[in-house]
Parts: structure tokens; sequence; C-alpha cells
């Protein structure tokens, strides 16, 4: 088990995450992801639009990660000040056929990038410090 798996563990642990995956930036593939979730069929071209410099087309006509169509909440990816975030919104199936919105967030912490879906009925807030507190986790443990 990779480093990068064994991060997407521990985020899924505590229930808030439906899905999770760790992104290279630098090479921009998949490094890890939850087992069943659909971010393990997050393709190069997705990622090459998630984390291009290039904002327009994302803001205007939305991406999708694992071929789920994700909408643009707030884009402060390539932003200092706002810790290198991004919102995003789903729409997603349940077994039984009824849709639900699901929150996104993406952060920046080189040299990854972190993807986590929330649960149903998590909110982006409650999402947003569950990545956040994994980025600074990140951060510290390969930089010391």
């Amino acid at each position: 088990m990779t480093v990068w798996q064994r991060y997407i563990n521990s985020i899924m642990r505590d229930g808030i995450c439906w899905d999770a995956a760790v992104v290279s930036i630098a090479q921009q593939q998949l490094l890890g992801a939850h087992r069943s979730g659909i971010l393990t069929r997050v393709t190069k071209p997705e990622i090459q639009a998630l984390l291009g410099r290039s904002r327009d087309i994302l803001l205007t006509q939305g991406l999708t990660l694992g071929g789920l169509k994700c909408l643009v909440i707030r884009d402060n990816l390539y932003t200092d000040a706002h810790q290198y975030t991004m919102d995003l919104r789903t729409k997603l199936y349940g077994d039984n056929g009824d849709s639900c919105t699901h929150a996104i967030t993406v952060v920046l912490v080189n040299p990854v990038c972190l993807i986590l879906i929330g649960r149903k009925g998590v909110q982006g807030g409650t999402l947003n410090m569950k990545a956040l507190q994994t980025a600074r986790y990140i951060k510290d443990n390969l930089h010391h």
C-alpha cells in the first residue's frame, strides 16, 4: 500500500467523505483513490482541466471528475489568500434512483492535489475543514 493510499484510508475513516483521491500535480495522474469510489475513474484529461491555468471554461461549463459533471461554486485553487481551494457540487444518484447533490473540495498541497467528495448532507464548509486539516497534515509530514 502506498503512502497516498494510506492517506486516503485515513480520510475516509471518520465518515465525512463519500469519496477521496490524491493526484500528482507534476505528472497530473491519480496516485490513490478510495477503492469503491467514482474518483478511481478520474482521467488525465479531467485532471488537466482541473489543474490547468485557463479557468474560464471551468467557470462557464464546469468539469467532470470520474465522468461526473461538476459545477464550480468557488475557484481559489491558485489563490494563496484562500489556501489553494476549489469548491464544486455534483449530482449523484443513489441506489434507489433518487438524486442528491454532493459537495466537493479540491485543495493543492504541493506536490499533490486532494479531491474530497462529501457524503449526502455534508456541507461544503465541513468538507473544506476536513480537506485543510489533511493538507496541513501532509505538509507537516512531507516537509519535516
